[in-house]
């Protein structure tokens, strides 16, 4: 199984006092602490193979935190070549090949090493499992030989310490804040109050969560979320009247005035890890596929909901990003493959492809004029490029660790950019000057929005928090806790 965008999850539920003898604090401390999983002893007449044998594991185990926005410790094993690079802290010592007994991710899965992978409070492999890792290692960790068969995958609620702040919007009149937390999808309007000055500013408070009905824990009870999977993506129409919320395999379209459900969108291959609605609000564009093997991108009529069309094989690698240009003809798409591309609207025909980034491209954004695009990457650069050449026009360097987000200030040159190194820029795309930098941040960040007049500002970070800014001036509104927006008990 996999949680709702990747992984297997157990709810528990109290369900009472229950009378206990008393136990000690040694027999307590020992009866928590996780022993390794043993291994067995695997009969094997053939080697292991990696899209075969290992490679569903990790899926089915580990890509909730390690594949796409979320890749804690900068660990992505979504596919062979990011596992081997190993993460922030360990690099190559995550895999030695030849030898499990010193390669940090066999020590982890074992639970032989902290972290433990995966967490205690998710299902840990099997000794099956840790036994066809290990004897792979000891193989050499080869690369895969076959092409990659994808299995059903089985989602399931995800638990609820998984909460960073994924996706979040701002209404294009700068009243709602709406953000994605795990698979729940919580809502800010912003009401008059008096500071102690007596001066009137404007206040965040929570409104509603998005609720799916069908949504249910294993008992049948509601879970009061609005996908049963991670919510990977939000966009909100011109008009703020509907939002789109994606997940795996799904897009919902939520009435905002009612906070009711309005269509719902299947047939995805994967994660939908990218939306945008066109500037008139006539199309809604998903972008998302799975990790290594394509990049899908389909185009809606955002009123009735109809596919428009399909681009087969928009990119090579998963689709991060999205934005039609001002006019509304082209869509412009950034995807793990490390290209930009800008597609024709409505009939999805290639126009250009732009390359330069060495990483997964995480945003990009048009300048009012149309002329120009920024995009924004893993690498840590944002570029610049001219569309009508198809060239290059400057590298904008700033960011000390990837970027995972950027969006353009309404009709403005300006955009945005999020950071793992935990802070927001302000940019102006005619000069490729940084205008303003937001910090406040003690965590990754993975989401950025801006009211279109620029004066409201939202992050959105690992540690789950949503902080709103005066984007004239860089100085911290408020921020808002997911304690806020918890369901009462």
């Amino acid at each position: 199984m996999r949680w709702l965008a990747f992984h297997p999850l157990v709810v528990l539920l109290w369900v009472g006092p229950v009378l206990l003898a008393p136990v000690s604090s040694a027999q307590e401390s020992k009866k928590d602490e996780l022993q390794p999983i043993p291994t067995v002893d695997l009969k094997r007449n053939t080697p292991i193979e990696y899209n075969t044998d290992i490679a569903p594991i990790f899926e089915n185990k580990c890509f909730v935190c390690h594949s796409g926005k979320i890749t804690e410790g900068d660990f992505d094993m979504s596919s062979y070549d990011k596992l081997m690079k190993g993460g922030r802290k360990r690099g190559a010592k995550v895999i030695i090949p030849g030898k499990p007994e010193e390669s940090f991710l066999f020590l982890a899965c074992a639970r032989r090493a902290r972290p433990i992978m995966p967490p205690k409070t998710e299902t840990p492999l099997t000794p099956h499992e840790l036994s066809l890792l290990k004897l792979w290692i000891e193989q050499g960790a080869k690369a895969p030989t076959t092409t990659r068969v994808r299995t059903k995958v089985v989602v399931s609620l995800p638990p609820a310490l998984v909460r960073p702040v994924r996706a979040v919007v701002v209404a294009p009149d700068g009243k709602q804040v709406i953000a994605s937390r795990g698979n729940q999808i919580h809502v800010y309007t912003a009401q008059k109050k008096q500071d102690p000055g007596k001066k009137e500013v404007l206040d965040w408070v929570y409104q509603r969560s998005l609720v799916d009905p069908n949504v249910k824990f294993p008992d049948g009870k509601p879970a009061g979320a609005a996908h049963v999977s991670l919510v990977e993506s939000l966009a909100i129409s011109p008009d703020g009247k509907t939002l789109a919320s994606g997940s795996f395999q799904e897009v919902i379209l939520w009435d905002l005035a009612s906070g009711q459900i309005r269509q719902r969108l299947t047939g995805f291959a994967d994660r939908v890890t990218a939306l945008a609605f066109s500037g008139d609000g006539k199309y809604l564009a998903t972008g998302g596929g799975p990790p290594s093997e394509e990049g899908e991108l389909k185009l809606f009529d955002a009123a009735s909901a109809q596919l428009v069309a399909e681009i087969r094989n928009a990119h090579s690698d998963t689709v991060f990003a999205l934005a039609f240009s001002p006019d509304g003809k082209y869509l412009a798409s950034g995807a793990a493959d490390k290209f930009v591309k800008v597609f024709e609207v409505p009939s999805g025909k290639l126009v250009k492809s732009f390359e330069g980034h060495t990483h997964h491209v995480m945003g990009v954004g048009w300048t009012p004029d149309g002329k120009r695009l920024v995009s924004g990457s893993a690498d840590n650069i944002v570029k610049a490029w001219d569309f009508d050449k198809g060239e290059k026009i400057r590298d904008m360097p700033g960011h000390q660790k990837q970027i995972t987000a950027l969006v353009v200030v309404g009709k403005t040159p300006q955009f945005l950019t999020v950071s793992g190194d935990t802070t927001a820029r302000l940019w102006n795309a005619d000069n490729g000057a940084t205008i303003r930098q937001f910090s406040g941040a003690g965590d990754f960040l993975y989401a950025v929005a801006a009211s279109p007049d620029g004066e409201v500002v939202a992050t959105g970070c690992e540690d789950g928090l949503v902080r709103l800014y005066n984007g004239k001036t860089g100085a911290l509104l408020k921020a808002l806790a997911p304690e806020e927006a918890a369901p009462k008990k």
